[in-house]
């Protein structure tokens, strides 16, 4: 059959334009995953982030390990919102009227850096394939562990955590016994208002409280004769004490978040920061003036507490980081982890000091040091980074500073010199911790991008050698 013009024609307009929609064939996409799969899946995967969160991950990693649970599964992509107190999930389906949202509201934050690192590692089976119900039940059995350790090992290493601070400040073995026993009081009674449900804003005043009147009490020591007495510095008691207080705080995820861009999670952890410390701050107080009515008040010091030898300083760093990981409920490789990287940040510190840093710049040297490195490791270690980072700076905290700035505040009386000098302390410390969160924060925001290249080039390895 000859071809016409008009075939010509039609053949040439083929070659330069496209079919019009109206000729195409109508094609439907059909769902692969039905509404009640993609629930579960959502569920799963809000599951894991709720419990992260009140266990202590940031905000934004959080965020991504719920995404990357609901891709492993199908489900891309989702849209996330984590606030300080909830987690919203949403999904729509090809072809669903609507989407399929789940809300989960956080109660609360238990520091549990165990239950985390088990977190994390039934994230990485989920990527490598576990079938949904195993990771169903895996999730069910996780969220359902009770905390490692009793609330005596609690204690103990709370109390531990006090003598490392006194250990670093050079204090003889009274002095250590005294600190122990005063953490360990503090920390009992704190525990005794948590199971009575008390704010825990209240149970910090009341171990504050507790601390300064058996700092206040130890001069009594002397008239016993022990020799070790006359040496007592109650100032390093309460020293010890107020970074055993500050020692649940969220300083480095409370950074974090605001790193990266979680402003709400940040600000709610901020303010929670703040009045926890406002409540260490108070109780203090009340235990300064109680002590002063009853006329046992102690004069605020001229200097700043010197610290101890070196090598005591290395000691008191890794007894205060290992107190901590057993207190948040840490394995053994995190409390390895964390002992080593607290030497790591007091050298840190210790060098710039050496070179002629002054105090708060020298913490934050020591504080980005120990970050950076930690959350490289971390990765490479298998161990949540905010665990061992938050051990690794807390060595640096300024309670001698805070203890003496609020000494100088109550005992200046009339005398306008010695007021201004315990302002200016509490300003001092105040510029240490500011420093801590910088430092913090910046070692986390390089650290960030080297621990990425790390995970995409042992990833490449792995499938070059499958």
């Amino acid at each position: 059959m000859p071809l016409t013009p008009g075939h010509w024609l039609s053949s040439l307009r083929r070659l330069v334009h496209t079919d019009d929609a109206s000729s195409s064939p109508e094609t439907t996409l059909l769902p692969v995953i039905d509404e009640a799969l993609s629930t579960r899946i959502l569920d799963l995967a809000i599951r894991i982030g709720e419990t992260m969160l009140v266990v202590g991950a940031p905000a934004n990693e959080v965020t991504l390990t719920i995404v990357r649970v609901c891709g492993a599964y199908g489900l891309d992509p989702v849209h996330v919102d984590v606030t300080y107190n909830s987690i919203t999930i949403a999904h729509s389906r090809p072809g669903a009227t609507h989407p399929t949202t789940l809300l989960r509201v956080v109660r609360g934050s238990v520091p549990d850096h165990a239950k985390l690192q088990r977190l994390q590692a039934l994230v990485e089976e989920i990527a490598s394939g576990l079938a949904l119900d195993d990771a169903i039940s895996r999730c069910r059995a996780i969220r359902r562990l009770p905390f490692r350790y009793r609330p005596a090992i609690v204690i103990v290493s709370q109390a531990s955590l006090a003598a490392g601070v006194a250990i670093m400040f050079g204090a003889n073995w009274l002095a250590l016994v005294l600190s122990f026993i005063a953490a360990a009081l503090a920390a009992t009674t704190q525990h005794i208002m948590a199971r009575a449900r008390v704010p825990y804003f209240f149970a910090q005043i009341a171990g504050g409280f507790v601390l300064t009147v058996v700092a206040a009490l130890s001069p009594l020591l002397r008239y016993t004769g022990i020799d070790a007495a006359a040496a007592i510095r109650p100032s390093v008691i309460v020293a010890s004490g107020i970074v055993l207080m500050l020692a649940g705080l969220t300083v480095v995820g409370a950074a974090q978040d605001a790193i990266d861009g979680f402003a709400l999670t940040a600000t709610g952890r901020i303010l929670e920061l703040t009045t926890q410390t406002l409540g260490v701050v108070l109780g203090i107080l009340a235990g300064l003036e109680t002590v002063r009515v009853i006329g046992l008040g102690m004069s605020p010091p001229s200097t700043a507490l010197p610290l101890g030898p070196v090598a005591l300083q290395f000691v008191g760093a890794a007894v205060i980081a290992i107190a901590v990981a057993v207190y948040n409920g840490a394995g053994a490789r995190i409390v390895v982890v964390s002992a080593a990287l607290s030497l790591v940040a007091w050298a840190g510190y210790v060098a710039a000091t050496g070179v002629g840093f002054e105090v708060a710049a020298a913490s934050g040297v020591g504080a980005f040091i120990g970050s950076f490195v930690g959350i490289v490791v971390a990765y490479r270690l298998h161990v949540p980074s905010v665990a061992i980072t938050t051990a690794a700076i807390l060595p640096l905290v300024p309670g001698a500073a805070v203890f003496r700035g609020l000494l100088g505040v109550v005992e200046s009386g009339d005398d306008p010199a010695v007021l201004m000098t315990g302002v200016t302390t509490l300003a001092g410390a105040a510029t240490i911790g500011i420093a801590l969160a910088v430092g913090a924060s910046l070692g986390i925001y390089l650290g960030q991008p080297v621990r990425a290249t790390l995970t995409s080039v042992t990833r490449v390895r792995a499938r070059v050698r499958r």
